[in-house]
């Protein structure tokens, strides 16, 4: 189990999603890449958000299409 986090570098707070690694993940990650690009947005995926504080406030999200509305969005 991990989380899929999109943080924009030039605002405080991320949308964060319970997922698992895998094939799945990685084609999820690089269809936003494609439609976001790499200058602003950060994709990462971490093992917790309790060991990661510089991205808080994590704002969760239940579902991929939320996510990606988000990441949109930001």
């Amino acid at each position: 189990m991990c989380y899929l986090v999109a943080k924009d570098v030039n605002a405080v707070g991320c949308v964060a999603m319970q997922t698992v690694h895998g094939a799945h993940l990685a084609d999820f990650k690089k269809k936003l890449i494609q439609k976001i690009g790499t200058a602003r947005i950060q994709l990462i995926t971490i093992s917790r958000p309790s060991a990661y504080g510089e991205y808080e406030p994590y704002h969760i999200v239940d579902t991929e299409e939320e996510f990606f509305k988000a990441v949109l969005n930001m």
